[in-house]
């Protein structure tokens, strides 16, 4: 669930019960509340950007197909002409850079991809892929691509500006705290929601600020698991969080593999009259290269990448994200042609293949079309519920004025036998996940110093409504 649930009547703290009165619930409720609405008011921002900037990346893989369709697509010939042919005519029109990857040709109708890398103009980051007929040879056009998706420009600049808002590391930040935060929101929320009397969720005849929040409440349940499951997934990468889970899966033994590039050692720096190292012609060359990947299982879509060096193999791998993946890739050496290592998506760890699942349905591969629908809803669902958290703290203020926040000082009220060993839980989610632990300590600060000068000026209540804001 989202922003900024703000209190009324029903659901504002009550006074402070004594100790013998209270149960864990009835202390712990107001904290959650207070965090749930602050968390939404301050972290809400970031959270409509992300949601707008995946709205339009979950719509750009359609886009992208039909604004290049002419590079991606070709008329259906008679018979496919050797790789090796295709990579040729992509080196006469661009003999510059370095091969870096093959992709040959997946379907009947699609170009197969010659990408060059160190190419002049070229992020370095980025290659340019060459866009050949297979049928014909012919260059169909040359496109700057990213990442291991193949993303063409539409993509890869609606993907930068979700991922950094076009700012470099600095931005991802931004994204960061967003997918930090956004679980925290979802939950809390879940439990006010689940902790409301039913007759108080009810949305048919209802109005006001009370049917703001039965659809705020009602839409957040359902979409809460989405959001969750968005915000794992997106810490899987992050700048922080990601470093510190990859820290944590190499300690466990679940980093994800890679094949052995080492060519075998009797044909190490042989064989290699027909090309230097990291030309796409290097050694036996692509045709017999792809060729034992065939023999091996491994069927389309593939990448051919050429040896890096003269002590290197040529690796194949398969590039398919969406379900059922294909993900197994071999090693060939350049001299003999021969397979010198094998790697099955099957022998991965298991959080290995969780990781590569959960990244490839936060990004809308997994499912196709279903999955980037799916995520399209997701981020629609989110915008409405940031809307209409705000409209209920406008409400809340008699539709003048934003109404006045939480009280501080919930935190009081929870039982020690409570508070202490989730005070410690935090700290250490806190230290995993350190754009959420840092600004929560940063709030509990700011909220403590504050609960202080207003008990000194004599101001200062718990729950009771009318502490100075």
């Amino acid at each position: 669930m989202t922003t900024a649930p703000s209190t009324s009547t029903e659901e504002a703290p009550k006074p402070p019960a004594p100790a013998s009165e209270k149960s864990a619930w009835a202390g712990l409720r107001p904290l959650v509340l207070r965090l749930h609405f602050y968390a939404g008011v301050l972290v809400a921002p970031f959270l409509l950007v992300a949601a707008l900037t995946g709205l339009l990346y979950a719509a750009s893989f359609q886009a992208e197909e039909i604004v290049y369709d002419h590079e991606l697509t070709v008329p259906v010939g008679d018979r496919k002409l050797p790789v090796s042919e295709q990579v040729a005519a992509a080196r006469e029109a661009h003999p510059e850079g370095t091969i870096s990857a093959v992709r040959p040709s997946p379907e009947a109708d699609a170009t197969t991809r010659v990408m060059l890398s160190g190419i002049p103009g070229v992020d370095p980051d980025h290659t340019l892929a060459v866009f050949v007929d297979p049928y014909t040879a012919k260059v169909r056009g040359e496109l700057e691509q990213y990442g291991s998706t193949g993303a063409l420009p539409l993509r890869t600049w609606i993907d930068e500006f979700h991922r950094d808002l076009h700012l470099g590391e600095p931005g991802r930040l931004y994204s960061e705290f967003a997918a930090s935060w956004l679980w925290v929101i979802a939950c809390g929320g879940l439990v006010l929601w689940f902790s409301r009397r039913r007759a108080l969720r009810k949305i048919r005849g209802t109005s006001g600020r009370r049917r703001t929040l039965a659809l705020h409440g009602g839409v957040g349940v359902w979409a809460a698991a989405g959001f969750i499951f968005l915000s794992a997934t997106g810490l899987t990468w992050s700048t922080y969080a990601g470093a510190n889970i990859g820290e944590l899966r190499t300690s466990l033994g679940q980093e994800t593999p890679s094949v052995s590039a080492a060519a075998a050692g009797e044909h190490a720096g042989h064989g290699a009259a027909g090309g230097t190292a990291g030309d796409a012609a290097h050694g036996v060359g692509l045709d017999k290269v792809l060729a034992a990947a065939r023999a091996e299982g491994l069927g389309d879509p593939v990448e051919i990448v050429p040896p890096a060096d003269e002590k290197s193999a040529y690796v194949v791998r398969q590039i398919q994200r969406s379900w059922p993946e294909k993900q197994d890739s071999v090693a060939v050496d350049p001299a003999s042609g021969e397979v010198t290592d094998v790697l099955r998506f099957d022998d991965y760890p298991v959080l290995a293949k969780l990781t590569r699942w959960g990244i490839d349905l936060h990004t809308g591969n997994l499912f196709g079309l279903v999955n980037q629908i799916a995520l399209m809803a997701l981020a629609l669902t989110l915008i409405l519920l940031i809307l209409w958290g705000y409209r209920m703290w406008w409400q809340r203020g008699r539709g003048s004025a934003f109404g006045r926040p939480v009280p501080r000082g919930a935190w009081q009220q929870v039982p020690p036998y409570v508070l202490v060993p989730l005070l410690a839980a935090i700290a250490v989610l806190g230290y995993f996940v350190p754009l959420l632990g840092i600004p929560l300590a940063a709030f509990l600060a700011v909220d403590i110093v504050l609960g202080e000068v207003a008990h000194r000026r004599g101001r200062r209540t718990y729950g009771s409504g009318t502490a100075a804001r």
